[in-house]
Parts: structure tokens; sequence; C-alpha cells
């Protein structure tokens, strides 16, 4: 199955980078202000919104298609339930802090993966260049 037409969640720069460290191994981090809007990457229904899931703060899950699946944690606030659906490009949160690797200073940031068959992808080699 070919992957969903990716689109950037947010439009900050490039924090941490796959598999870079401990915060990475899953995903990537990127930058911005708190309260900025964190977007759908691509169109899908959300299959949780919560904090249970220890190390990403708020986080929201969209699955895409039975392969495809993004993640999306540090959130400052959640505007999407469970059981959404979702468009491309749609605001689902705002952007919050997140841990900086190799120390304890939290910045403004949004953690995102990309996964397929529950596997994470380097999200760099799925988005589009900007």
């Amino acid at each position: 199955e070919a992957p969903p037409r990716w689109q950037w969640p947010v439009s900050g720069k490039v924090l941490g980078r796959y598999g870079e460290s401990p915060l990475t191994a899953s995903g990537i981090q990127i930058g911005g202000r708190v309260g900025d809007p964190v977007r759908a990457a691509a169109a899908g229904q959300v299959v949780y919104s919560g904090s249970g899931l220890i190390g990403y703060g708020e986080l929201l899950i969209i699955k895409h298609s039975d392969n495809w699946l993004t993640a999306y944690g540090y959130n400052q606030a959640r505007l999407v339930a469970e059981g959404a659906r979702v468009s491309a490009g749609q605001q689902i949160a705002q952007m919050g802090e997140g841990p900086m690797p190799g120390g304890s200073k939290r910045v403004a940031m949004l953690h995102f993966e990309i996964r397929r068959i529950g596997q994470p992808l380097d999200p760099l080699s799925q988005l589009p260049s900007r």
C-alpha cells in the first residue's frame, strides 16, 4: 500500500532527527512556539487522544489506512477526540513543550512519527522537501 500524500504538521525547524537520540528513536522533533497550530499530516481517523503513554505528553494518533499511522506528541492542547475524522491540514492540536536531547531544558516542539504496519519510519524520508 502506497503511503498517503504527507504534509508537514508544523512549519518549524527540525530540532531532533530520527534515531539521533533516545527521544527521537521513533520520530523527529520540530520546533515552533507554544500554541502554534499542529495539523494532520494526511486525512484519517483519530484512534488515540490522551496523555496515557509515558514520554509523549498530550498525544494524538491518527490512522490513515490499515497500514499507516501518524503520532503527534508534546501538545499543549488536543483539539480532536478519539473517533473523529480529520482532513489533511486540519488543525488537531496546539504545540506544547518537550525535552531537548541531553538536557533538562524544555522547549516548544512537536514530536512527530510516521508508522507503517506499526514500525516507525524516518519522517524526513516520507515528508515532502521544503
